[in-house]
């Protein structure tokens, strides 16, 4: 792609299923664009897991903090958390204002600002750019000061219907849990 314009339409809050495991699934074949100093980040979504109302294993299961409070805010908002010390990770809220739940995106296939990406991530095969949760974020430059941005409004971070159908869709449990891990939540 040559162009620095993006050519995806930008989601519409409305258009969101209200179903966070629904919205998961979803996502599969939508786009993530990063509208970044160094240029245009761009990617089609891969990969996500679901964190509903009511799940053990979502960080707002515990009630809203000042870490998690994006998770209460109307779903399309951005969450962004730091984890292990070493990585950022990228969630999408799903629910109505108020209520704690979310979307983890964990893989993207690289689409455009490719160079970007690899410079970002210090390597340079296609399918380490942005394979795991971590490493999508360190791809895609996310950091906390993106937490709260509302992906569904003109603005820097946001999500956008992909060009190509999704295909078909598989499900699992979600990776890596101690909770709830036997939740088919996991979108791929």
């Amino acid at each position: 792609m040559t162009s620095s314009r993006p050519p995806w339409r930008r989601l519409r809050r409305g258009e969101i299923p209200k179903d966070t495991v629904e919205f998961a699934r979803w996502l599969i074949g939508k786009v993530v664009v990063h509208e970044h100093a160094a240029g245009v980040l761009a990617g089609r979504i891969v990969e996500t897991e679901a964190y509903p109302p009511g799940d053990p294993a979502c960080h707002a299961y515990l009630g809203k903090t000042a870490r998690n409070a994006s998770l209460f805010r109307e779903r399309g908002h951005c969450y962004v958390y730091f984890i292990y010390g070493t990585w950022f990770m990228l969630n999408v809220a799903s629910a109505a204002e108020g209520d704690g739940a979310g979307v983890l995106l964990r893989a993207v296939e690289p689409l455009h600002g490719i160079d970007i990406m690899q410079d970002l991530r210090a390597v340079s095969r296609l399918t380490d750019l942005a394979r795991g949760p971590g490493r999508l974020a360190q791809a895609f430059a996310i950091e906390r000061g993106l937490d709260g941005i509302d992906m569904c409004k003109r603005g820097r971070l946001w999500l956008a219907h992909g060009t190509l159908p999704a295909g078909e869709i598989g499900c699992s449990v979600r990776i890596g849990l101690s909770k709830a891990a036997d939740k088919p939540w996991r979108f791929y």
